[in-house]
């Protein structure tokens, strides 16, 4: 059985595709966090997000992190999935869906998940505002 479903795409990232892939009849519980482009960073209004990514090592260090919360978390199923490219107010630029008999280790996985995602994944954030443009996160 896959217990995992990884993906980077620059097309329109699907609620229902990582939700159908975790659900279970064996759990009890799915979560989901749904990361969102939001419309202001620090006072400043945000106009649009641009997402690079080296594909090969993220898509590496994503199954790293899914294959880590298997072993540490006692869940049924993870989907990571990540969005690269331009990105408008509203879009979502990651899901994280995770399947488990019990919430609590639903819960602790996703959180793991995107935790560590920020930390370890290379994908890097531009942020565009009216007055310029920054990098955001720009590392592993």
């Amino acid at each position: 059985m896959i217990r995992t479903s990884i993906k980077i795409s620059s097309q329109k990232l699907d609620v229902k595709e990582c939700y159908s892939f975790v659900e279970d009849d064996t759990c009890g519980g799915i979560t989901a966090f749904i990361g969102t482009v939001r419309n202001e960073t620090e006072g400043k209004e945000v106009l649009q997000l641009d997402f690079t990514t080296y594909k090969p090592m993220a898509i590496k260090e994503m199954q790293k992190i899914a294959d880590k919360a298997l072993e540490k978390f006692d869940i049924k199923k993870i989907a990571i999935h990540h969005a690269e490219g331009m990105l408008q107010i509203g879009d979502i630029p990651v899901i994280i869906t995770v399947s488990a008999k019990h919430r609590k280790a639903a819960f602790l996985a996703c959180e793991f998940a995107i935790d560590t995602l920020k930390e370890t994944v290379p994908i890097w954030k531009k942020e565009y505002f009216s007055d310029g443009e920054v990098w955001v996160n720009a590392h592993p």
